[in-house]
């Protein structure tokens, strides 16, 4: 049995996970204790009884072999009995979210930071996700982040590194290691889930698609899934091989980063769906021949619709969305009288009432669409629910759309970010917010007139839990609004985001430019927040 080794060490500040784990450039990372000590942070408050089993993986970003060979001999040293970690250090968010699930594991790192570049220069994060598979709640961040404060020695074990691309178990210390195939266990649950008959016979008469990987993690799964299982053709996947670096790209599908696969379904002899998946997998992108998705609109069409996935007939209990995702859901959970739960940004608010069986499908703006399957949003899941409905309906992804809003009216929705500012600027922008709420109500900015502005805060119907300051909502009458919060999830400054929504009924014009369409928003965002002043900004970095 390896020697247990205590080695002393000091608290570093800032080590606070945010909306989904810790997250921060390499090179601060890779100071000496640095991830020891948030490592050790989360075993302390995990409090793993003996024997326990723990699940490691990450996306493949440039420092995860490093990092997962660490894990692995502190996990020993922290008594658990067992370690699952997939091969090469690859897991999926959702895929990670299964197996722990499956194998009934204490909980699991996840060792990634999304959407975000990868490199020795640019970011790399750990998120604990707990026994149901889903992210750590705020009760348990916020005890790591205590933790953090007042470490003053993290535990290993003296081990060699093990070799992680090679399947079988190895023992570090009196623990089993497991190198597992990190494609299987999901690629199963999905043919569990969804009519991969009926997928297959649309490509088996002609249906085609292009699913770009990013160069992230979701190429193995898409790969395995589409082209081996559902009989698209060789080439369907493009970016398949994860990267340390992501290619040298931003593996972020949005139409910013993925605008090659735009212009290509958008163009002359477009396949029938175009797709895409970031960094850890966990997000999608939607965008049929000559028509963009948006990620609040799929989660709408995705939930009219579910009943066309064999695993989802007659048990819609219910929608989730967070708080800045555009309203479309509510009207299809109006509709369809179930009820539809606006929670704050972050997965982990969408576990417990998963958990309780009272939402089945849930969706963020932010690209992440998932249900209860998993307790992580998941991006490849989105697309096979997509391709599942196009299937059965044997409807384009634009006709599908176009059929949508002509029973629910649309939402028109964009999200401006304004990414790396000045902190102080962010913060004195939300405090100038917050002191305007008790005036804001019935003044008007140009057409629109203000309904109601609050401070989001989010009671828990399952825990009673309470949520407060998660972002600023202005709403206006007829249905639109704008909502300003600051992100969680950038390794450096500030990032605002300005979410512009302008709802227009089934009568109204139902296929106009998004850009258009938000113009009085837009402009009564900038008449309410001051932007450019607190900013120093004269339009966002992104729009999406």
């Amino acid at each position: 049995m390896s020697q247990i080794v205590t080695v002393p060490t000091q608290p570093y500040e800032g080590q606070a996970p945010g909306t989904s784990g810790l997250r921060k450039k390499v090179k601060v990372f890779a100071q000496p204790n640095y991830a020891e000590n948030f490592i050790q942070s989360v075993f302390d408050v995990a409090s793993p009884e003996p024997g326990a089993v723990l699940v490691i993986g990450g996306d493949g970003r440039f420092h995860n072999r490093t990092v997962i060979q660490q894990a692995i001999r502190m996990a020993a040293a922290n008594g658990y009995g067992k370690v699952l970690v997939g091969q090469g250090g690859i897991l999926s968010t959702p895929a990670a979210s299964n197996v722990i699930r499956k194998y009934q594991a204490s909980g699991g790192l996840i060792l990634s930071a999304s959407h975000n570049p990868g490199g020795p220069d640019e970011d790399f994060g750990i998120k604990y996700n707990i026994a149901n598979g889903g992210p750590a709640p705020e009760s348990v961040t916020g005890a790591i982040l205590a933790r953090t404060q007042e470490i003053d020695l993290w535990l290993t074990v003296e081990a060699d590194d093990i070799d992680l691309d090679t399947l079988g178990d190895v023992q570090v210390g009196a623990m089993t290691v497991s190198v597992i195939d990190p494609v299987a266990d999901y690629a199963d649950l999905m043919e569990s889930l969804f009519d991969f008959g009926a997928i297959r016979a649309a490509v088996a008469e002609g249906f085609t698609m292009r699913f770009d990987a990013m160069s992230a993690v979701t190429g193995p799964y898409a790969t395995e899934i589409l082209e081996n299982r559902l009989g698209f053709a060789k080439g369907t996947v493009i970016n398949g091989t994860p990267l340390e670096d992501f290619g040298g790209h931003h593996p972020d599908p949005n139409l910013i980063h993925a605008k090659a696969l735009y212009d290509l379904m958008m163009g002359e002899g477009a396949p029938d769906l175009g797709a895409a998946s970031d960094g850890d997998g966990d997000r999608n992108l939607i965008i049929g021949r000559g028509r963009f998705i948006t990620p609040s609109d799929s989660l709408a069409m995705l939930a009219a619709n579910i009943e066309c996935a064999p695993a989802y007939k007659g048990r819609l209990a219910g929608i989730a969305r967070s708080m800045p995702t555009s309203a479309a859901a509510d009207r299809v959970a109006e509709a369809l009288g179930v009820p539809c739960f606006e929670t704050p940004t972050g997965w982990k608010f969408f576990g417990n009432l998963l958990d309780a069986g009272m939402a089945t499908i849930c969706g963020e703006e932010s690209a992440g669409t998932g249900s209860d399957h998993v307790r992580e949003k998941d991006g490849l899941w989105a697309v096979l629910l997509w391709l599942n409905i196009l299937a059965v309906r044997k409807v384009s992804a634009d006709a599908l759309a176009l059929e949508h809003w002509a029973r629910f009216g649309r939402n028109y929705y964009a999200r401006h970010d304004y990414e790396g500012i000045e902190k102080a600027g962010a913060d004195a922008l939300m405090a100038g917010l917050k002191d305007q709420l008790g005036t804001l109500p019935g003044q008007s900015f140009g057409p629109l007139t203000v309904a109601v502005a609050d401070s989001f805060s989010y009671t828990d119907p399952v825990d009673g839990s309470v949520s407060a300051n998660q972002g600023i909502r202005v709403l206006f009458e007829g249905g639109s609004r704008v909502v300003f919060r600051l992100s969680g999830t950038g390794t450096q400054g500030a990032t605002l985001r300005v979410y512009l929504e302008n709802y227009t009924g089934p009568q109204g014009d139902l296929d106009a430019e998004t850009g258009d369409m938000l113009a009085p928003q837009i402009a009564a965002a900038e008449a309410i927040a001051g932007i450019a002043q607190h900013t120093g900004r004269t339009a966002p970095d992104v729009i999406t």
